[in-house]
């Protein structure tokens, strides 16, 4: 059993600052890999290869890839931070229902799920 860090990443993989910055100090995220499991973390994409923001239409996909992922380990757990909603400027409101019928090993931040409630 595993406790996964999952953060907002970008494309080229660049954790300089934010929850990708604490997820290469602590939770064995690999700088260059910015999508998927990395040591204890899981990086979902919020930003480009050039760290422009992307939209929530190519967000979603990358949120249900993670969700597919946390259900086949379900032995696992996965504590997401509010992804999309520091540097790339998006509300709780935003990402929160992409998240939607997540698995019971996936812990979203208080935001996202009042948001959900």
């Amino acid at each position: 059993m595993t406790d996964y860090f999952v953060f907002g990443s970008n494309l080229a993989g660049i954790h300089g600052a934010g929850s990708a910055k604490e997820a290469v100090k602590n939770h064995g995220a690999v700088y260059g890999q910015g999508v998927g499991p990395q040591g204890k973390s899981y990086g979902i994409p919020t930003k480009d290869t050039k760290l422009d923001i992307l939209p929530l239409s190519k967000i979603k996909p990358y949120v249900l890839s993670f969700l597919d992922y946390a259900k086949s380990h379900s032995d696992d757990t996965f504590n997401v931070v509010a992804i999309g909603c520091g540097f790339a400027g998006y509300k709780p409101e935003d990402i929160a229902p992409m998240f939607e019928g997540y698995p019971e090993n996936v812990n979203l931040p208080k935001e996202f799920i009042e948001c959900l409630s």
